[in-house]
């Protein structure tokens, strides 16, 4: 596979991205699975160092080439110290990387990705990793993993979305933000809006306000205001909310990433989707608990509006 080669196949694929314990593992094996149902031939690449308890097999570990512990040890390095190391050493031994993916070519990849965020905000191996990725023909796009429970929260869901457009800026890839773990975001508290308010990230004003009812953020009501301005004037963050566990919402995540990428499926695999889908009933079935979530929500805010109505 010669670097920038037209003659080349084009393969398709994601880089699988998010903050430590987002769920990116188990994305991408779920994914695979569910790609494989639709007659993808799809392999799994691990790309994280620290990452040494992988719950299936990969097609490519790059533990094969460099791994964390081995990195501390002999260079006296910290976890975040070691994966910047691991990263740059990735980027200076390409060469590696290519000739392993040759031996991929024809499948759908899932690169899974080391959970140090700053390797996305800020830092440029990665970014040049798929940098070259690109010039090998390679159609990507990154999805970026957020847990959910950063919802209930409205000062981690502000960070978030800043940190969502940062990485969106820095790796220049097409760009799919997930919201992830669905099935457990009322574990962590009731939300405060409508679960649309964030998935499509409509007017953070409301935000702004709600924040400001706690006495610590009222204090930085100004700075909260002018975060939320960077964030709406750019208009690029929204989220995808998913449930690995649901056929339904690992469907809307996957049509969301083939747009992306650009990647166009044939007829069989068309066929395939609706077999599986159509099979998506009873116990197998949790789309509706996700839809439960925003149904309670416009419900009680629709009983709130009759309530002031009466009052008046």
């Amino acid at each position: 596979m010669s670097e920038g080669s037209r003659g080349s196949s084009l393969a398709f694929g994601q880089v699988v991205i998010g903050p430590p314990g987002s769920g990116k593992t188990t994305y991408c094996h779920a994914m695979r699975e569910f790609l494989g149902r639709l007659g993808r031939r799809v392999a799994v690449v691990n790309l994280d160092p620290a990452n040494e308890a992988l719950p299936c097999p990969c097609a490519l570990d790059i533990a094969e080439l460099v791994t964390l512990p081995d990195v501390m040890d002999s260079l006296r390095l910290g976890p975040n110290g070691g994966l910047i190391y691991c990263m740059e050493y990735l980027e200076a031994n390409a060469d590696w990387l290519r000739d392993k993916l040759q031996e991929l070519r024809g499948h759908y990849i899932l690169f899974d990705c080391p959970g140090q965020v700053e390797l996305y905000t800020h830092h440029e191996s990665l970014k040049n990793v798929f940098a070259q990725l690109a010039k090998w023909n390679f159609r990507l796009a990154a999805v970026h993993l957020v847990d959910s429970h950063y919802c209930t929260d409205p000062g981690k869901f502000i960070s978030v979305l800043c940190t969502s457009l940062s990485t969106m800026l820095h790796v220049e890839l097409p760009h799919v933000n997930v919201l992830s773990k669905m099935d457990l975001i009322e574990q962590y508290g009731k939300l405060a809006f409508n679960l649309d308010y964030y998935t499509e990230v409509l007017d953070l004003s409301y935000l702004v306000d709600h924040l400001a009812s706690d006495p610590f953020f009222r204090n930085f009501r100004r700075l909260n205001e002018k975060l939320v301005e960077v964030i709406e004037d750019y208009s690029l963050v929204s989220f995808v909310p998913l449930n690995v566990q649901d056929k339904q919402s690992m469907r809307q995540v996957m049509q969301a990433v083939d747009k992306a990428n650009g990647y166009s499926f044939g007829d069989q695999e068309h066929r395939s989707l609706e077999a599986l889908m159509s099979a998506a009933v009873g116990a197998d079935f949790h789309f509706a608990s996700t839809l439960a979530v925003q149904e309670k929500y416009v419900q009680s805010q629709d009983k709130a509006v009759e309530e002031e109505v009466m009052d008046l």
